[in-house]
């Protein structure tokens, strides 16, 4: 069986008398990530479940080895000041590209 990319879901789920957080996920990044961590960690992060045939995994990790980070966009200013330093990041690079490709004065 097939699934659409919106069936393949990514669930964090626990309740506030749990330790632990289970993880279930189609991600083919967070399932290596999340085994990477399993066999470092098999004290405080395991696999539950893994179907093959639709290519889920589910895991149980403690709750305070997840963490979620929520970032805020970023201001018109701050996008404008990356943006002039990417620039003169960039024609800094080509100008110094530019000399090292240069016949040497004199030859």
């Amino acid at each position: 069986m097939r699934l659409s990319k919106y069936e393949k879901e990514t669930i964090i789920l626990t309740s506030e008398g749990d330790d632990t957080y289970n993880v279930y996920t189609f991600n083919s990044a967070l399932k290596r990530r999340l085994a990477d961590f399993a066999r470092k960690y098999p004290a405080i992060c395991r696999m539950e479940s893994e179907n093959k045939d639709l290519g889920s995994v589910s895991y149980v990790i403690d709750k305070a080895r997840l963490s979620i980070r929520l970032t805020a966009p970023y201001s018109e200013e701050r996008r404008n000041g990356a943006r002039e330093h990417a620039k003169r990041s960039l024609n800094i690079t080509s100008k110094t590209t530019q000399d090292l490709l240069a016949k040497p004065k004199g030859v």
